[in-house]
């Protein structure tokens, strides 16, 4: 495997798992009734534990694996003087110390007794913001530069508070048939419903900036393999809305069918696949030329 490859799938590795660590903390911290959270906490927890593994992991991986790029390969990949040069003269290298940083206190969430997911959700939304100190936002200088990070940054979080909150929905769904838990799922649903409304405008609209930002145009240029990719995840991202839509008018009103609640739940793992596409699309473009 190539460096730029290896990088591509630590990239993908680490924002998907801090998507999922900030989208569903937050989903239960804030929106979810507090006894029915604990109880999808507790279903959740192998995929927790997956997902600071992985942030763990990619984040002591980055550092060398952008050396390694920027150098002459693997052989640069821990040469002191090389990440030495990187740590202290590149925004990758700021960018990782903000990333460091952000990993240190995400681990601290997790290891304090008492700390709650609210917590969680804290430390994993400076880790997504810390991407934008990197890539195409980085390209710009004056008033630009914070400009296009804080509309990066909401894009981030924006999609991660959507895409990162559907594993918990999925475990959500079937506790309306549990008496128990049939009404705090409704209101969880209900709560989700609400704010997937402003997660998914944020996202359509700090996407078409960011496109403004980057391309300065549509990307209609598929021969650029940038713009193919940024294309294709547009096209991937409308039908994720479309399904969202189908979801929240379509399924939700007809609950009280029997087969809707499998038809439900099926479409949004369909949701979480076509989210984790387009962040592996994120990731490998993200590292090419826009034009």
């Amino acid at each position: 495997m190539t460096p730029d490859a290896a990088l591509i799938l630590c990239r993908f590795s680490l924002y998907g798992s801090a998507m999922f660590l900030w989208g569903a903390s937050a989903y239960l911290g804030w929106f979810v009734p507090s006894g029915l959270a604990a109880q999808v906490g507790q279903q959740l927890r192998t995929w927790y534990r997956l997902a600071l593994f992985l942030v763990v992991i990619t984040t002591a991986l980055t550092l060398p694996l952008q050396a390694a790029t920027i150098g002459e390969g693997w052989t640069d990949a821990f040469q002191p003087k090389m990440l030495k040069s990187i740590l202290g003269e590149t925004n990758v290298g700021q960018a990782w110390i903000g990333q460091a940083c952000a990993t240190v206190f995400l681990l601290l969430s997790f290891v304090v007794p008492f700390v709650g997911r609210r917590a969680i959700a804290v430390g994993a939304a400076p880790l997504l913001i810390s991407a934008t100190m990197t890539g195409h936002a980085a390209m710009n200088s004056g008033w630009l530069r914070p400009l296009h990070r804080i509309n990066d940054g909401l894009h981030l979080l924006s999609g991660g508070a959507w895409i990162g909150a559907l594993p918990a929905i999925v475990v959500i769904l079937p506790k309306l048939r549990e008496p128990m838990w049939q009404q705090d799922a409704r209101l969880a649903l209900t709560r989700f419903s609400t704010a997937g409304h402003v997660a998914v405008g944020l996202v359509i609209t700090t996407g078409i900036a960011n496109t403004i930002l980057v391309v300065k145009a549509p990307p209609i240029d598929w021969q650029i393999d940038y713009q193919r990719l940024l294309g294709i995840k547009i096209l991937i991202v409308c039908l994720l809305v479309g399904i969202a839509i189908n979801n929240r008018y379509i399924l939700v009103p007809r609950l009280g069918r029997s087969a809707t609640l499998g038809w439900l739940k099926w479409a949004t793992i369909a949701e979480m696949a076509f989210g984790f596409l387009v962040l592996g699309l994120v990731a490998v473009f993200g590292t090419l030329q826009p034009t």
